[in-house]
């Protein structure tokens, strides 16, 4: 057919799946969309992958629809897997089952769309740009020539580097460990909860100390009743500091009401991607510095039964919180020796443990990270990190900035590359927004 338009997408985790189907809705013949995913199985990348039923979402069902215009589509799906929800019920599903909802999305769409859905499974290696389109080089020496591509490769899931002797999570050293062996964690977020549960699933019953620089751990989900917050009250432009203090008021406030901090949290919601973008770099990186910590544990909560198996953790002693940093680790006996330095104290203090786990995040700059597509463009001058190398430089559309900050009319990102610009991006009712977005600019 003459005049087609091609988009590959790089990336079958969550956000290539996403972006395509809203790409397919688009009622044009002329488009052709293609998804190239490394593992060939599309719709889990990182975070849907897991196998393990303990692992949940960390939002309930009821906003996990891949549409944005259609809420209820994860619901229904699920009541036709059996599990049936309550409109009141806040149900928190198995990962991998929400894995399976994309993944057959993904199918229904290539095996309905045959002409307009190519589903490739290959590595892609670099992204090359000429006068016509955008070329996307495999690992096995082959080409896809399209119009325009979009980087959905998700995190980087290399080791940032902190902890020579620290392993990955699910990583080749991370090999099965004695049932009583102490283990120590770096990094108290969301991926520590995951290895946490993977390690009780294994039969652990070992001490695990988490050290984290605030010593704070992800708080529960208690509800779904947002705060109504009005636009005009929002102090876009505020400092950080100014912010937080309107936003401890708005909680006393709604407490005081006979609410709940988080009704006022996820009631913000809606702003946050906009909060962000009304800072300057330097306000930015001071949000980062003093606040992110305290944010994350509020915004990012977990499944209340996931919640409170880690606060009877905790009272028994069985996981130990703890905040400060490492400051040396050296191999001793089998083990690792670990000298911590506690925050606020001024003597170090020694641990012994059989592994040490590294939850610290992703790489924290894509121009060194291991996603050869990014290196492709970024080692080029094609593409750039963002100010705070958080992800790629990106302009209002998703458009990648090369490195002079000219946005490129052919090369897109979408998901947690753009966090750098837009902060809030990693979570799907984020990213099926954003997905709609960039797929009515694209076709």
């Amino acid at each position: 057919m003459t005049g087609e338009r091609t988009i590959v997408i790089i990336g079958g985790g969550a956000s290539g799946v996403l972006l395509a189907a809203q790409l397919l809705k688009v009622e044009n013949p002329a488009l052709r969309v293609a998804i190239v995913e490394k593992t060939g199985v599309f719709g889990r990348g990182l975070a849907y992958s897991t196998t393990l039923d303990e692992h949940l979402l960390n939002v309930g069902a009821h906003g996990m629809s891949a549409f944005p215009d259609e809420p209820d589509h994860f619901r229904a799906w699920l009541g036709t897997r059996g599990i049936a929800i309550a409109d009141d019920s806040l149900y928190f599903a198995p990962r991998r089952l929400y894995g399976d909802y994309l993944g057959e999305i993904a199918a229904d769409l290539a095996a309905r769309e045959p002409e307009r859905l190519r589903l490739v499974r290959a590595d892609a290696v670099s992204v090359s740009l000429h006068a016509a389109g955008v070329a996307v080089r495999l690992a096995d020496g082959t080409t896809i020539e399209a119009d325009a591509a979009v980087l959905a490769v998700g995190h980087d899931s290399e080791p940032a580097g902190i902890a020579t002797h620290a392993v990955k999570p699910g990583a080749p050293g991370d090999t099965p460990l004695a049932t009583e062996a102490p283990v120590l964690i770096l990094g108290s977020g969301l991926s520590m909860i995951d290895t946490w549960l993977s390690l009780k699933a294994r039969g652990h019953r070992g001490p695990v100390t988490v050290l984290s620089r605030r010593g704070v751990m992800s708080r529960a989900h208690l509800g779904d009743k947002p705060a109504p917050i009005d636009i005009a009250d929002v102090p876009f432009g505020a400092s950080p500091a100014r912010f937080m203090h309107w936003l401890r008021g708005l909680v006393r406030a709604h407490e005081a009401a006979g609410g709940h901090w988080q009704d006022v949290v996820d009631g913000l919601r809606p702003f946050n991607q906009r909060i962000w973008q009304a800072w300057r770099g330097d306000e930015r990186r001071r949000f980062l510095r003093h606040a992110k910590a305290w944010w994350d544990v509020h915004r990012h909560r977990t499944a209340p039964q996931i919640h409170a198996r880690l606060a009877a953790a905790v009272g028994n002693g069985e996981l130990i919180p703890v905040a400060g940093k490492v400051e040396t680790v050296e191999a001793a006996g089998g083990g690792l020796l670990v000298t911590l330095r506690p925050r606020g104290e001024t003597t170090a203090r020694t641990l012994t443990v059989a592994r040490i786990y590294d939850c610290t995040g992703v790489v924290r700059d894509m121009a060194s990270g291991s996603l050869a597509p990014v290196r492709s463009l970024t080692d080029r001058g094609l593409a750039r990190p963002d100010p705070l190398r958080l992800g790629l430089d990106v302009a209002g559309d998703c458009a990648v900035l090369d490195a002079a900050g000219n946005p490129s009319g052919r090369v897109f990102a979408i998901g947690p590359l753009t966090r750098g610009a837009l902060f809030e991006i990693e979570a799907v009712p984020d990213i099926r927004v954003q997905a709609a977005e960039l797929a009515r600019r694209l076709a």
